[in-house]
């Protein structure tokens, strides 16, 4: 079989404990470094999460770990595997092919409605967000990998955040997390087969103008892009998800 893509490999956070940190902001801290070590790959699918172990890593007592890993399954990141401890969740194709039709239906509505409402102040955010993704991804270096991933989802954001729901706002941000850790496996792969700028240009100008079918058109086949290329992949016989359970 041919050899796999690998997520792409990210510098680890620091680990100390903030003596003077509540509870509650050493909960934050834990929960959000695991959550990114997760979804960037560093801690793999399918991986048992140990609690001594995860308490070195992170510089945390038993205690903060366990409320972090209760959000993460609450995030579908982690499942809880009754008296046996915890579990970092699988990604399959099943699964990709779920998130990405529901993402689909969510986002493209999302979309449209943010444009039939044509708020100046959206179109400053959407034109900010665009121009700022722009300057990085012509092409998108190793070492800009993550302010790329990060300056990507405020696009992404921005393009849907005049739809008036802030419950599709909510749902599309758990969406768009677990839609990252499949991004992690196709970057990898992406050797030149596709032109990510062009589609976002694509997406901004019909947004632009007011082009509510172009605009929706051109999201769906974006967000589609990626498992394409997964699945492409894998029928070419590359273990695009290595050893991950599923």
């Amino acid at each position: 079989m041919a050899k796999r893509s690998a997520p792409v490999a990210l510098p680890l956070r620091g680990t100390a404990e903030d003596a003077a940190a509540s509870p509650r902001t050493l909960i934050e801290q834990a929960y959000g470094q695991l959550r990114d070590d997760i979804v960037e790959g560093r801690v793999p699918p399918g991986e048992k999460l140990r609690v001594e172990h995860l308490r070195q890593r992170y510089g945390v007592g038993a205690g903060t770990l366990r409320e972090a890993l209760n959000r993460l399954v609450s995030d579908a990141l982690v499942e809880a595997e009754g008296q046996r401890g915890f579990r970092v969740t699988p990604i399959t194709m099943a699964d990709m092919d779920d998130l990405t039709d529901l993402r689909v239906r969510l986002e493209i509505e999302a979309l449209r409605q943010s444009i039939r409402q044509g708020r100046e102040a959206w179109r400053d955010e959407v034109r900010d967000t665009y121009e700022q993704l722009s300057a990085i991804e012509q092409p998108i270096l190793p070492h800009m990998a993550q302010r790329w991933e990060i300056l990507n989802g405020r696009f992404h954001e921005a393009l849907v955040g005049n739809c008036g729901s802030d419950w599709t706002l909510r749902l599309l941000g758990v969406l768009n997390r677990h839609s990252e850790r499949y991004r992690r496996y196709a970057i990898g792969l992406n050797q030149g087969q596709r032109d990510v700028h062009r589609e976002h240009r694509a997406i901004f100008e019909a947004a632009m103008s007011g082009n509510e079918l172009r605009a929706a058109l051109e999201l769906e086949a974006h967000i589609r892009a990626t498992p394409d290329l997964l699945k492409a992949a894998a029928r070419e016989g590359i273990d695009v998800f290595g050893s991950a359970p599923g």
